[in-house]
């Protein structure tokens, strides 16, 4: 984050604590640590820049009035307060705080200092190591708008929390096992049979998307009519990886297009072959957490929470779902992670309990937490709409970016908190118009970039001094103030909503910023006949535009010079 504006916040809330004690010394009050000072930005700029709350703390245990707490924490007045301009006590016990306006021009000194690394910070560096898995689709489709919103949320939040410093490291897992294989196999064969002239009907629970016939044709391109004189369990062998290859390949093909990377993929197959299943179960079994009943081996769930035990090894020998769960979080947790982030789809969420209770069973309890992207409904001017039905009754992600692009679409599935249905209006994502959030935050940014070439043109010298801050500090306007408030807040906004899982917060904040900078825009000419006035305002124009960026980038969207 900004240094100067770290600096001079550490002193102030240094101070105030210094405050706290003395207080608590003359009236024999407990001062413990529960009532340390943590200072925030108001809301309204009218209640000051800063406030705290220590007051309202302290008044219960130290059974006294908060206000009259407060006022005894203002009186030694604001001289001692480094970077403070007035410091007051209001009802009904809040302090409140306004920083002098070198202040706030320390702020952009920082920002164009800084670039692209303002904001960034260590504030969750003791989180970590931490591993988010996120997508983790079924290698039997393309990417679904659930999938969709899963891969921009996990991504997001992986940005913000290496932002805030937590080593982070992404992954998703490929579900390659098991019956639904089988069936994607048997579902291109009919698709492959018919293709060749031999009429042949999808299984009734397969798979009928379009997508198979683009699979039949690579399969016949590739062997010919081979498959229909081989015996059905060889065949669906083939078949299965077959496609599964393909069509995992079409997945991280969507992903990259939509600017998401993964540092792990991981197979559920290899955890099969590899014998990690039994490894994960007999590492339980020796922690006591299993036991046999009715021929199945169970694990004690309910020891950790889960409302029943459940079923690691059927009757018949064949592991469950779990049971491959269980190797693949024993194995992110002997990689060295010290955290992990599960984001899973709205149809999970009977499964959070059992996930949790596996982890505590292998020895880290409360080291998972489980997020769930929630339902996508498509609207178009009011009225809910259906997309394309290429992949049989699936919305996939790539008709998503087809119709509004990546950047709306990244935007737009952040844009509201993980747990909440997200309505996605697809005529405003494409409209040209402040309604649109992603172009009103882009035209910000653009608008900028254009102030800064007009500048230039004919004032070139003006905005290299600019560039260096030289003139920052004639900047005192209330709108020029409000906007430097709130560069001022960006990297606490990420280090929060990283904390709070919460990256709708950070689409927010570029939406306030954007804001901001056009109310700034409205009320104070940039280019004016006064060289400094002018400077000023680039510098600030300069450092909205760095932040600007640095917000979008995380969130996955562009960041236009022009529209």
């Amino acid at each position: 984050m900004g240094q100067r504006y770290h600096e001079v916040l550490d002193s102030v809330t240094s101070e105030l604590n210094s405050r706290m004690s003395r207080l608590a010394a003359s009236w024999k009050a407990d001062n413990g640590e529960a009532l340390r000072v943590a200072l925030a930005p108001t809301r309204d700029a009218a209640h000051g820049d800063f406030a705290t709350a220590v007051a309202l703390a302290a008044a219960k245990a130290w059974k006294r009035n908060p206000l009259e707490i407060a006022q005894a924490i203002v009186a030694e007045g604001a001289s001692n307060l480094s970077g403070v301009a007035r410091i007051e006590a209001v009802k009904p016990g809040f302090v409140n705080i306004t920083m002098a306006p070198n202040f706030w021009s320390d702020v952009v000194l920082d920002v164009l200092r800084l670039g692209s690394d303002y904001g960034t910070s260590d504030a969750l560096a003791s989180a970590g190591p931490m591993l988010v898995e996120f997508v983790s689709a079924n290698p039997t489709g393309p990417l679904v708008v659930v999938q969709g919103r899963s891969s921009a949320l996990g991504a997001t939040l992986v940005a913000m929390l290496r932002f805030a410093g937590c080593k982070t490291e992404s992954e998703t897992y490929i579900n390659d096992t098991g019956a639904q294989l089988d069936l994607l196999a048997d579902s291109l064969y009919a698709r492959y049979a018919t293709l060749l002239g031999i009429e042949a009907a999808v299984p009734e629970d397969g798979y009928s998307g379009e997508y198979l016939i683009d699979l039949a044709r690579a399969l016949v391109a590739r062997d010919g009519d081979r498959w229909l004189h081989v015996p059905a369990e060889e065949r669906r062998k083939v078949l299965g990886r077959f496609a599964r290859d393909l069509i995992v390949d079409d997945q991280r093909a969507d992903l990259e297009r939509f600017r998401v990377h993964f540092d792990h993929w991981t197979s559920e197959t290899t955890l099969h072959e590899s014998g990690a299943i039994e490894k994960a179960i007999e590492e339980l079994r020796t922690g006591g957490h299993v036991y046999e009943k009715d021929g199945a081996l169970w694990l004690r769930s309910t020891a950790f929470g889960d409302d029943k035990d459940r079923v690691l090894i059927r009757n018949d020998g064949r592991p469950t779902y779990l049971a491959a769960d269980a190797a693949y979080h024993a194995d992110k947790l002997r990689r060295g992670n010290r955290y992990l982030i599960d984001i899973l789809g709205p149809d999970h969420h009977g499964y959070i309990a059992r996930l949790a209770a596996l982890v505590a069973a292998l020895g880290h309890p409360g080291k998972l937490e489980v997020l769930l992207a929630q339902h996508v409904t498509f609207k178009r001017g009011g009225e809910t709409v259906s997309m394309s039905k290429r992949a049989g009754d699936l919305i996939t992600l790539r008709e998503v970016m087809d119709q509004v692009g990546v950047d709306a679409a990244r935007f737009f599935f952040i844009n509201r908190a993980p747990e909440s249905h997200l309505v996605f209006d697809l005529e405003l994502a494409v409209e040209q118009s402040a309604k649109n959030p992603v172009y009103y935050v882009q035209y910000g940014h653009a608008r900028i970039a254009s102030i800064l070439r007009k500048a230039a043109e004919g004032r070139g010298a003006l905005v290299e001094r600019a560039a260096e801050g030289r003139d920052v500090g004639t900047l005192g306007h209330a709108a020029e103030i409000a906007l430097i408030r709130r560069l001022a807040d960006f990297g606490r906004t990420v280090s929060s909503a990283a904390e709070a899982r919460a990256p709708h917060r950070l689409a927010e904040y570029t939406h306030s910023v954007a804001t901001d900078f056009h109310a700034f825009y409205t009320e104070c000419i940039v280019l004016t006949d006064d060289d400094a006035l002018t400077s000023a305002r680039l510098s600030l124009c300069l450092a909205t535009k760095t932040v600007l960026a640095s917000a979008l980038s995380l969130i996955g969207v562009s960041a236009p010079d022009a529209m």
